[in-house]
C-alpha cells in the first residue's frame, strides 16, 4: 500500500482510495484524482486486503475500484464492505467490459463505472458529476420528482460524450445534459442556452457533440417563414437509437 502523487488530504476535500493490482496504472490514476479541484487522494491499494485494510483506519468518501485485483475481485469488495456496514461510495475503474459484471456493479451499488482505457477528462467528468451529486444531497431536505430526476442522471454517470474533445468543458457538458434530461419536451437550441445558462454558440456546441454521440434525438420545427428551427430531445439511457 502506498502514498503516492497527491495522498493526504484537504480540508473539505473529497476523500479518494485509489484500488488497482497495477502499481503504475494507480499512480496514475492518483494523479488524475490530485488533478481535479475538490478532490485528495487519501492512499492506494493494490488488493482487496489491502483496501479494506485502509478503509478500517482511515476516513475515505469514494473508492475508485478496478475489477481485476489479485486476492479476488472489485464487486466481492464492494459485497465485503456491504456486509461490514461500510456505505463508501464507489466508482468502478476496470477494463472489466462484459455485461453481466457491469449489473453486478449497479445492483451493488457503485455509483459510476469507467471502462479502460480513458482519458483525463473522461475520469474527471465522472468525478465533478460526483461532487455534483454530493452538494445536492448534502442541502438535504425533500425532492420535487425533477430533481430526483436529475440525481438519479447523476447515479448513472453523465451518459453521452466523456472524452470531451480539447476545449470542452465536462462541466457545461453536464450542464446541457441535466436541462434535456429535465426538460418536459424538445428544446431549441436558445431554450437550452437559456436555461443552462450558457450562450447559444456554445449550446450549439455541445449539442452536435450529443447528437454525434447518440445521446440527443433531433427534429425540426417549420414555421411560417425562415429556416426551419431545430430542436432537442434526451434519449434515456437503453433507449439508443
Amino acid at each position: 500500500m502506498s502514498g503516492g502523487p497527491g495522498s493526504g488530504t484537504t480540508t473539505g476535500a473529497i476523500r479518494v482510495l485509489v484500488v488497482d493490482d497495477d502499481v503504475h496504472v494507480a499512480r496514475i490514476n492518483a494523479a488524475y484524482v490530485a488533478r481535479v479541484p475538490g478532490f485528495a487522494v487519501s492512499g492506494q491499494a493494490h488488493s482487496a486486503a489491502e483496501a479494506l485494510d485502509f478503509l478500517g483506519g482511515h476516513p475515505v468518501d469514494l473508492v475508485l475500484l478496478d475489477h481485476y485485483l489479485p486476492d479476488g475481485n472489485g464487486l466481492d469488495l464492494v459485497r465485503r464492505l456491504r456486509q461490514l456496514g461500510r456505505q463508501t461510495d464507489v466508482i468502478m475503474v476496470t477494463a472489466a467490459r462484459d455485461l453481466a459484471t457491469v449489473q453486478s456493479a449497479m445492483r451493488l451499488g457503485a455509483l459510476q463505472y469507467l471502462v479502460k482505457p480513458f482519458t483525463f477528462a473522461g475520469l474527471r467528468a465522472k468525478l465533478e458529476a460526483y461532487a455534483a451529486l454530493r452538494r445536492t444531497l448534502d442541502e438535504g431536505g425533500e425532492a420535487e420528482q425533477a430533481e430526483v430526476d436529475r440525481i438519479f442522471g447523476a447515479l448513472a454517470g453523465a451518459a453521452g460524450p466523456v472524452d470531451l474533445p480539447k476545449g470542452h468543458s465536462p462541466t457545461t457538458a453536464e450542464l446541457v445534459r441535466q436541462v434535456l434530461r429535465t426538460a418536459d419536451g424538445p428544446l431549441s437550441t436558445q431554450q437550452i442556452a437559456d436555461r443552462a445558462g450558457i450562450s447559444r454558440q456554445t449550446a450549439q456546441r455541445y449539442l452536435k457533440l450529443l447528437d454525434r454521440a447518440g445521446r440527443v434525438r433531433l427534429t425540426l420545427r417549420y414555421g411560417e417563414t425562415g429556416r426551419p428551427e431545430h430542436r432537442y430531445a434526451w434519449i434515456p439511457a437503453g433507449a439508443e437509437r
